[in-house]
């Protein structure tokens, strides 16, 4: 290991804008790689909040850049979420592929927005850029990010919302917006006449990206020029994609993953831990992972980059490019693939009582005979809150079998395994339901429900219902759990997960409309008959 210097250093971009950084270098005459982050928090915080500090990947042998972004830190011009990350990004790159004692060879790491700011800059196809590990990012920004399913993922795209215009009103110290914007991260402003749309923003928050995600209910031409599935199609280098079960934005590295995987002629690397957005750790909500889910994601970008960067044999990351924890059993997967072949299936049966008696609700794994029907009533003085999960904070897995005795959750269970289960892939539901109103939504929950009673959730999915075709088809959260021997499976459904989702009015007005006076109640009907038959799709391992 190598003793590092720190010191801080400014690039001019094209515009003439100023961008500074921090830069670890190890005390040394060699020339190293460099490892660039590009990060709107403020450079010194550096992502410490999943990643090891610079100092320890410079003392690896690496120049190691940490730059604020255009109009964050003390880097010039205005912050504009994403706007300007392919061009600051290529002239960033450029730069430092002259940087002095280095080789040219540029790698990129980070979560997140910084993960976002890889694929931008990726995109434009700098030359010296020669691989990058984006972590917990959207491929679609609107479907993996912004909305799910057609829902507002309110709690999470709120509360970064506030997190980021707090930081733009500290920079402009301006002491009444910032103390405002940090009195509502504590405690979100959610009972606004528009339930997901809080004065605040208007009133603090004028310049919030968080105006156009909720005033762009649907895909459209703006969500397309920021996702790095219009920008990215002709891109190929290797990458290293890491992922988290409990992590909001999984489907967008899945999907980033598959769509490099099918086109690239690099290497396509995949890691996901038990962990959610922050942190990556051993225990996340209610669950011990035990110590083998800590992070081992800092050595494994050191063997990445020393292979792509310094061209280093590794033998493992050809031969087990895929790294999945599974929970259940706690421990790492490695293969060369990840594809899955076999389903099982387990269909709902009950006789009317699936909300009220926890025994009356099944699911079986033949098609029932007889005619089903639940029906559950959505209140929205009294919705079904969310827990746990990967849309709401905090993320992780929690004892849900408390909130499943309410009435407005329709519950139904397996009888006792045989033989323990694994299931890896994206479990899905077909479900016929409909609604006397407008609009509804459905949330569905897998959980294990273990030999004590307690229930503990391991996968979710939650969809906005603006049209009756049937069936209606919802992915969950894709997973890698082992179900064991004597536990049962169980789907809860219910017509809110709030605040993760924004609360449906039942007027069929988009979140940007909907005002919590005028909210319905909305009667919801579950059923299962003849060739309508509403089941379970498990991916499971043969």
């Amino acid at each position: 290991m190598y003793r590092v210097k720190q010191e801080s250093v400014s690039c001019t971009l094209r515009d003439g804008i100023r961008l500074d950084a921090d830069v670890y270098r190890p005390q040394s005459n060699e020339s190293f790689p460099i490892l660039l982050m590009r990060q709107p928090y403020g450079r010194k915080i550096a992502s410490t909040v999943v990643y090891a500090h610079p100092i320890w990947y410079a003392s690896q042998g690496y120049i190691v850049v940490i730059q604020d972004v255009r109009g964050r830190g003390t880097s010039q011009g205005k912050f504009n979420l994403f706007t300007n990350e392919i061009e600051d990004g290529f002239d960033t790159i450029n730069w430092l592929s002259n940087f002095p004692g280095s080789t040219g060879n540029i790698g990129m790491y980070g979560f997140s927005y910084q993960g976002m700011t890889q694929l931008f800059a990726a995109s434009s196809q700098p030359k010296a850029l020669k691989t990058i590990c984006p972590a917990m990012v959207a491929y679609d920004l609107y479907h993996d990010w912004g909305y799910e399913n057609g829902a507002f993922c309110l709690q999470t795209n709120l509360g970064w919302a506030i997190q980021l215009a707090a930081e733009t009103a500290k920079l402009q110290r301006d002491n009444i917006a910032f103390s405002k914007l940090h009195q509502a991260s504590q405690n979100l402003p959610l009972s606004d006449p528009i339930i997901a749309y809080p004065d605040l923003m208007q009133e603090y928050a004028t310049d919030s990206f968080y105006h156009d995600w909720i005033n762009h209910p649907y895909f459209d031409e703006y969500w397309s020029n920021l996702s790095p599935k219009t920008l990215i199609d002709k891109l190929d280098l290797p990458m290293l994609h890491i992922g988290g079960w409990f992590d909001p934005y999984l489907r967008g590295t899945i999907n980033l993953y598959n769509a490099m995987k099918s086109r690239s002629n690099y290497p396509q690397n995949l890691l996901i831990g038990p962990w959610g957005h922050i942190p990556w750790g051993s225990k996340l909500g209610s669950q011990n992972y035990t110590k083998a889910a800590i992070s081992f994601v800092d050595k494994y970008q050191i063997d990445w980059f020393d292979h792509f960067l310094k061209g280093k044999e590794i033998d493992y990351l050809s031969s087990q490019p895929i790294s999945l924890f599974e929970m259940g059993s706690n421990r790492w997967q490695y293969s060369q693939s990840w594809t899955t072949t076999a389903h099982k299936n387990y269909y709902i049966s009950s006789q009317g009582l699936a909300n009220v008696q926890e025994d009356n609700g099944q699911l079986i794994d033949t098609i029932p005979d007889t005619n089903i029907e639940d029906i559950i009533i959505h209140d929205p003085w009294r919705p079904v809150p969310s827990l746990g999960g990967h849309a709401s904070i905090p993320s992780g897995s929690f004892d849900r079998s408390q909130l499943d005795t309410r009435f407005d959750i329709l519950t139904y269970t397996s009888e006792q395994l045989k033989e323990n289960l694994s299931i890896s892939g994206t479990p899905s539901i077909e479900i016929y339901c409909t609604a006397d109103t407008t609009s509804f939504d459905i949330c569905a929950v897998l959980s294990e429900v273990k030999t004590d009673g307690k229930v503990y959730n391991f996968s979710q999915g939650y969809a906005r219902i603006n049209a009756n075709k049937l069936p209606i088809t919802i992915p969950l959260q894709p997973t890698c759990m082992q179900i064991k021997k004597d536990s049962c499976i169980r789907l809860s459904l219910s017509g809110a997960c709030f605040p993760a989702y924004t609360l449906n009015t039942g007027t069929g007005k988009t979140a940007n409309e909907e005002q919590l006076i005028d909210a319905q109640i909305i009667t919801i009907k579950v059923w299962s008959k003849s060739e309508n038959i509403t089941k379970i799709i498990l991916p499971i391992d043969n």
